[in-house]
């Protein structure tokens, strides 16, 4: 992977952390992480957080630790919003997505090193 590459997606991913108020826990939501791990559509990276969510409980931890669903409204057209479901993730959990991600993606490649050496 070409060096600038590396530097724009690293400085993206730690762009996208975010903090837990009072608490220094830091996770990604993954709607955020949908396009920069070069998924275009929410349904196919569902599908990676599914494996991920598989992963986890088979390696004896507990999914809700990791992978916290919530929603979040979006706005439309016109003024409009509607209520979208998404995942609060911890380090780990993005870890086993990108562990568990389309390895022809080169994103992929690269957050699977980010995740676990960060």
């Amino acid at each position: 992977m070409q060096g600038e590459i590396v530097k724009k997606l690293q400085s993206r991913f730690d762009g996208l952390v975010q903090n837990v108020p009072g608490a220094e826990i830091e996770f990604w939501c993954a709607r955020d992480l949908q396009e920069p791990l070069g998924y275009l559509r929410w349904e196919n990276f569902l599908v990676a957080i599914e494996r991920a969510i598989a992963s986890c409980k088979t390696t004896g931890y507990e999914p809700n630790d990791h992978f916290r669903g919530v929603t979040k409204m979006i706005a439309l057209g016109k003024g409009g919003q509607r209520e979208i479901e998404d995942f609060m993730l911890t380090r780990y959990a993005c870890y086993l997505i990108a562990q568990n991600g389309d390895p022809r993606k080169e994103p992929i490649a690269f957050a699977q090193s980010y995740f676990a050496v960060q």
